[in-house]
């Protein structure tokens, strides 16, 4: 049986989506989850044999424990967001005298880790394309830069020739919040693969066709990020990787878990990565922890 708040409560609610629709112009999916986790709250106070207009503080930390058992912190956040929105809302109004959800921390959301290719999963990967057409040329250039510096698939797109110091052996990307400009170095593979594609393969994709970024479709206009997320997983599909291990970001992950694995230090790959905080690096931290715990018990007489 769906949920039914009361008559007093329903139009309070009902009263408050129209005022925000008319005034921020909400998305009916937005809308009807403000609606949704309204509604739950205002049961919740039912049972309790309490009001949505005189509900306090300690109500409000009451049912998030209560929800907190039930449902994901993602939705606790939303549903604390509704909360606020809709208290926010009558306190402007001057329909209530203070809001029960001032003072209260929003709980974190928990980020999920990202998804994790092996070492010879990437070899594979890198090995599918076929070098002996142009398109082929292209993908192995592209994926052998993808994970020899973790650029985002966008700031891969993006590349032009003014970015490329192949002699040098590095890449100008701009990227990130703000756009800001890093520095990353290239690998022996991944400048050998973009030599190959822009001195042979890229002139007979262009046909003739004047442009200035790097990495172009198989009609000489540049490659979107459609189009090279598409190419990824034809090619993930061809290196028989499981679909449920891929992501838009599969290469970036892969360029960072592999690093750690291997010994690099946390901040160093947060500045490959153009991660302007580290706490979004550290994402990647129970790859480290797990690296560490392995050289403890090899190396550590107790171990």
């Amino acid at each position: 049986m769906a949920l039914a708040a009361n008559p007093q409560h329903q139009q309070w609610i009902d009263q408050f989506i129209d005022n925000i629709w008319l005034a921020d112009g909400l998305a009916q999916n937005t809308a009807e989850s403000y609606r949704r986790d309204l509604v739950i709250w205002a049961v919740w106070l039912q049972e309790q044999h309490k009001t949505m207009q005189t509900a306090q503080r300690d109500d409000v930390q009451a049912f998030l424990a209560a929800q907190s058992r039930e449902v994901k912190a993602a939705t606790m956040a939303r549903r604390m967001a509704s909360l606020r929105k809709f208290y926010q809302h009558w306190l402007n109004n001057a329909q209530i005298q203070h809001d029960p959800t001032l003072t209260l921390v929003t709980p974190k959301r928990v980020r999920p880790l990202p998804k994790e290719l092996s070492e010879a999963q990437v070899e594979s990967l890198l090995a599918a394309p076929d070098v002996e057409t142009e398109a082929g040329v292209r993908d192995r250039a592209m994926l052998e830069v993808m994970y020899a510096t973790g650029l985002r698939v966008s700031e891969l797109i993006g590349l032009d020739r003014a970015m490329l110091h192949l002699t040098e052996g590095y890449l100008q990307v701009v990227g990130g919040k703000g756009g800001k400009q890093r520095l990353v170095p290239l690998g022996e593979e991944a400048r050998h693969w973009l030599e190959q594609y822009i001195s042979k393969a890229r002139p007979l994709l262009l046909a003739g066709k004047s442009q200035g970024l790097i990495f172009v479709n198989q009609r000489g206009e540049p490659l979107t990020r459609q189009g090279a997320w598409f190419i990824i997983k034809g090619y993930a599909a061809q290196a028989g990787i499981d679909a449920s291990r891929l992501s838009p970001h599969v290469m970036r992950h892969a360029f960072a878990t592999h690093l750690l694995n291997h010994g690099a230090d946390l901040r160093m790959v947060q500045v490959l990565l153009g991660h302007s905080d580290i706490a979004t690096t550290q994402i990647y931290t129970h790859v480290a922890t797990a690296r560490l715990q392995a050289l403890h018990k090899l190396s550590h007489p107790r171990g």
